[in-house]
């Protein structure tokens, strides 16, 4: 079973050299941190920066320097900063290549639900409505269940929808799956997770087609 940085380090592995990334909140902030180095990869964020790098060390935060979800990052050399107006210009133009946002809630059909909280009083739902609606490469982070117990990957979502039939792939704590037209297809599963353990979490239809890998993060 894989924690938040196994979920993160999971997901690096699907971005290629010259993506564009947009890192909603939550566990895709931490994607940054495993990126090959080998590669080069652009990080955007809504609140206007182009170039962000990993987290700063303890010691070496710089307040003037955060992403949307305010949380201090830093910035790559070459990095750009700029107005809400030009970053949701490059969101809404498709210009980023692969966006990477939590959620709630995922349907077999690729519905997704992750801007209202119950029983939470928010704002709106803000650039992620812009996210979902614009990209054409979307990856959820999340964990498979509930602190219930129950599971987040549904038929269909019980909470107000971002986004309708978006979602690509989800990578959980238990494992990857990608969204198709008949549901969620089990694609690796966690280091000593089994099959059956993925099966009982997911409410959603899940197609199971030969053996299932364990997933590999390095």
């Amino acid at each position: 079973m894989l924690d938040k940085n196994g979920i993160a380090q999971r997901i690096a592995k699907e971005i290629k050299d010259g993506y564009y990334v947009n890192l909603g909140i939550g566990i895709p902030t931490l994607v940054a941190n495993f990126v090959r180095d080998d590669i080069q990869v652009e990080f955007q964020s809504e609140n206007g920066i182009l170039g962000m790098g990993p987290f700063p060390v303890d010691g070496e935060e710089d307040a003037d320097l955060i992403n949307a979800g305010k949380q201090t990052i830093t910035a790559l050399p070459g990095a750009s900063f700029f107005d809400s107006a030009i970053s949701f210009g490059m969101i809404r133009g498709q210009h980023v290549d692969l966006t990477i946002l939590g959620a709630m809630e995922v349907a077999e059909n690729g519905d997704i639900a992750n801007w209202k909280i119950p029983g939470k009083m928010v704002k709106g739902m803000g650039g992620a409505m812009d996210l979902v609606a614009s990209a054409e490469n979307i990856i959820v982070a999340m964990m498979h269940t509930n602190k219930a117990g129950d599971s987040k990957l549904l038929k269909k979502c019980s909470l107000p929808l971002t986004g309708v039939g978006c979602v690509t792939k989800i990578v959980t704590n238990l494992a990857v799956l990608e969204v198709t037209e008949n549901g969620f297809k089990l694609l690796e599963r966690a280091p000593g997770v089994s099959v059956d353990e993925i099966e009982k979490a997911t409410e959603g239809k899940l197609i199971i087609e030969g053996d299932i890998p364990e997933m590999k993060l390095k």
